[in-house]
């Protein structure tokens, strides 16, 4: 393979992960919300379950970290990132963790946060 083909990050329906991490959220009123922190992918499909949104804090230092169910986010090119219906005081009482405090990420989590945002659970 040419190099060219190893450093493609995007394609126009694909996106290479590590483009996205680090991509704005915002909601739907404009406010920067955080940033996607990365992905949880779930192993059998390749199917993204979550973003992760890192938020709060200052210089990312004691952010908290917001798993989104994938289909909540938008991707907005005029805004040069991603969007959700939702509103910043709804996000601060939703399911999140401290850095060194990772949820296990097992079904009963998976209902617990897609319940959060009113979608179906998948799994």
């Amino acid at each position: 393979m040419a190099d060219t083909q190893l450093a493609t990050e995007e394609t126009n329906r694909l996106i290479a992960s590590n483009k996205v991490e680090g991509t704005s959220v915002y909601n739907r009123a404009g406010e920067k919300l955080g940033s996607i922190y990365n992905f949880m992918v779930e192993k059998r499909s390749g199917r993204v379950e979550y973003a992760v949104l890192q938020f709060g804090g200052l210089f990312g230092l004691g952010s908290d970290y917001y798993p989104l169910p994938w289909e909540v986010l938008t991707y907005e090119t005029d805004q040069g990132g991603y969007v959700i219906d939702l509103d910043k005081a709804v996000l601060e009482k939703a399911p999140r963790y401290a850095g060194n405090d990772e949820p296990p990420f097992d079904r009963d989590y998976g209902r617990e946060v897609y319940g959060y945002y009113g979608v179906s659970y998948p799994y």
